[in-house]
């Protein structure tokens, strides 16, 4: 009979942990459908992503969610940019698309610490990306090698990297 307390109190515990975890994850899950409604673009690419991305899908408030997302979005930037600068290794033309791709990080990172204290701005930063995203088409253009095809398959997602972004900083009130 010593056991049964014990036992009893493990089990009220276990379900007390496991509704918090399941209140954390139906909160994280109402930030990104807030921010997916907000962007602009393939609803179910957002969701599905930023559910697969654990800093968002554990966050804990709009606040975190909306950092998270745009710290993919600069994340995924950082490493378009590492590609475009070894393909400029072989062809000089494409330095510019690094360049561009780490302008899109700087703004991504800007508009993440400006957030909270001023959302219009964050969104202004990130909606600035896309002249960046038109600097890489205009400079890659047509061209069919295959690094030029990856930087424009790169920029492809990067715009729906954007678009999240943009939803990130309108959820929170830019």
């Amino acid at each position: 009979m010593n056991h049964r307390p014990s036992s009893f109190f493990f089990g009220f515990v276990s379900l007390a942990v496991m509704l918090s975890c399941l209140l954390l994850s139906v909160s994280a899950t109402s930030y990104i459908d807030t921010i997916c409604n907000k962007a602009k673009g393939d609803k179910a690419f957002c969701v599905k992503t930023l559910s697969a991305y654990p800093p968002a899908a554990s966050a804990t408030s709009m606040f975190q969610a909306a950092v998270a997302t745009l710290s993919l979005g600069a994340s995924y930037a950082d490493k378009s940019a590492a590609f475009a600068g070894t393909a400029a290794k072989v062809n000089p033309k494409l330095k510019e698309c690094q360049d561009a791709f780490v302008l899109i990080s700087r703004s991504c990172k800007s508009a993440s610490s400006e957030l909270k204290e001023d959302p219009e701005t964050a969104n202004y930063d990130v909606m600035l990306c896309y002249d960046s995203i038109s600097t890489v088409k205009n400079l890659v253009g047509k061209n069919t090698d295959k690094a030029s095809k990856t930087i424009i398959s790169m920029t492809m997602m990067m715009e729906k990297f954007l678009a999240l972004a943009v939803g990130a900083t309108e959820a929170v009130g830019g």
